[in-house]
């Protein structure tokens, strides 16, 4: 069997070669495509760049080719923007040209091949579904409807802190407590429920699984198989676990979050104005027969990781980044102190009272951006880009880790200064309102979550900061912030032990 297996496997790579060959002589003719390096048959740029397409990887190749580059990966055109002009026509110019969304092997199925809102393509079932996750989720009514709870899980971790043995001696690892939190704030959104503990099994069995799915999702061990199709029966084997990982999960969504809840529903009298949570609302379109029952499982998909975990790694690089300057959380703890008085907790309205927290924030998101290539992007047609053909389907990356740390458009990028954001840099927002500072995208594909995600930063960060000086383990002068990446994704590599020493009692 694994003869026959090699058989057809050198026939098809045989036959590729011929019909690659044959591709790009036809292609060279017709399009005036971007520089890049030179392809070879079959793998294309695969063999020269490697599985590891990272955000500094890429800004190497664009350093040597230009703010626009091809590569082709196998048979996949991978186009690398890395300017924010670019950026604009990508995201802005020609947003509907270059507003679909190209997956992978792996992400069609963690997504039901695009019956989510995150990876479908441009068209009418993404502004079906963009229009009804906005509502529940994504309005300034939803940040005043939950903001107690966001205020209230902050204070349950400094009190867990205080009560964790050995937290302001040899140091706990906080993440896993502010893992809970971020948690029940979204849970508490979708389903309103909270887990009372990490202990708790099915929070344990959650994030379980959710962990496995980033995992398997953002690895790069995958792509040979998703570059080069006729490779893909090499790939059975992860792509079951996949599978596996998936029903596990979609289950678990179903069983013990959004059945229960319509059983909930079942035995009250609701209006829509009476609805509690942001699952009522989903549920309600679906009666409707705006969407059907996967249109509401992926969607809870898409909050567990996009949601959750994005916002989970700026806070853990937040944090990070204070302990290892004191002198930035120092003057923060003092704004903190000298706005609200000391002692007073702050709040969501009070964030934007504190332009350092802000600037700290804004900071943390240009030098350590959670999603720094963005969400591929995807032209369902031929398209024009910086004077350049770009073939049907290509995915489109944008740099935007570039376009916020080039030292031709920043003044040391590589250092952590938030005065930065209230000095030179004062007018630019994370919204996108200045194409070299895209944290969270622009324009149509952008990600809603910023309205949820900048205010629980803020409570989250200055709580701590306020009740701890935030320290590294004894032994170490500072925390290691050695990068980890995904196929579009950054984290820090270890996750630390972190000194905590009250402040006040």
């Amino acid at each position: 069997m694994d003869l026959l297996l090699l058989e057809k496997t050198l026939l098809g790579l045989f036959i590729a070669i011929i019909v690659a060959i044959m591709i790009s002589k036809l292609r060279g003719k017709r399009f005036k495509l971007p520089p890049g390096p030179i392809p070879v048959p079959i793998f294309g740029n695969w063999i020269q760049v490697g599985d590891d397409l990272n955000h500094r990887n890429l800004t190497d190749l664009a350093k040597k080719f230009g703010d626009i580059f091809l590569l082709r990966m196998g048979q996949r055109n991978l186009v690398v923007v890395s300017s924010p002009d670019l950026a604009k026509e990508v995201l802005h110019t020609q947003g509907v040209e270059f507003g679909s969304r190209t997956r992978n092997v792996v992400f069609d199925i963690f997504t039901g091949e695009g019956q989510d809102m995150v990876f479908t393509v441009y068209g009418e079932h993404w502004r079906k579904m963009r229009r009804i996750m906005t509502v529940p989720f994504f309005t300034n009514k939803v940040v005043q409807q939950y903001r107690l709870g966001w205020e209230s899980e902050a204070a349950a971790v400094v009190e867990d802190v205080k009560k964790h043995p050995g937290s302001a001696t040899n140091g706990m690892v906080l993440r896993r407590r502010l893992q809970l939190m971020m948690y029940n704030n979204m849970y508490r959104i979708m389903f309103d429920r909270r887990f009372e503990s990490e202990e708790d099994p099915l929070f344990m069995k959650l994030r379980g699984l959710n962990g496995e799915r980033s995992r398997l999702a953002q690895s790069f061990d995958y792509n040979y198989g998703d570059f080069i199709p006729i490779l893909r029966p090499f790939l059975r084997g992860y792509l079951k676990i996949c599978e596996e990982v998936k029903e596990k999960r979609i289950r678990l969504f179903k069983d013990y979050f959004v059945d229960e809840r319509k059983k909930l529903s079942s035995t009250k009298t609701t209006t829509n104005e009476g609805l509690k949570c942001a699952i009522d609302h989903i549920l309600d379109a679906q009666q409707k027969g705006e969407i059907n029952e996967d249109n509401v499982l992926y969607i809870v998909e898409n909050i567990n990781v996009a949601a959750i975990e994005t916002t989970l790694w700026s806070i853990e690089w937040g944090i990070a980044e204070l302990v290892n300057h004191p002198e930035i959380q120092k003057k923060l703890r003092d704004e903190l102190d000298s706005v609200l008085g000391p002692g007073v907790q702050i709040t969501e309205p009070d964030t934007q009272k504190l332009p350092y927290l802000q600037a700290v924030i804004k900071e943390t998101l240009r030098l350590r951006m959670a999603i720094p290539l963005l969400v591929p992007h995807m032209n369902l047609n031929d398209a024009k880009l910086g004077g350049y053909d770009i073939p049907a389907e290509s995915k489109i990356l944008v740099n935007a880790w570039w376009l916020a740390n080039n030292p031709a458009h920043w003044k040391k990028p590589e250092e952590f200064r938030p005065e930065r954001f209230l000095e030179e840099e004062a007018k630019v927002e994370a919204n996108g309102n200045d194409f070299r500072y895209l944290p969270f995208g622009v324009g149509r594909r952008s990600c809603p979550g910023i309205i949820l995600a900048l205010p629980i930063l803020g409570i989250t960060l200055g709580r701590l900061v306020q009740n701890f000086e935030l320290l590294p383990p004894p032994g170490q002068s500072k925390l290691d912030t050695t990068e980890k990446g995904g196929q579009f994704s950054l984290h820090i590599l270890k996750h630390s032990t972190i000194v905590l020493k009250p402040i006040r009692s």
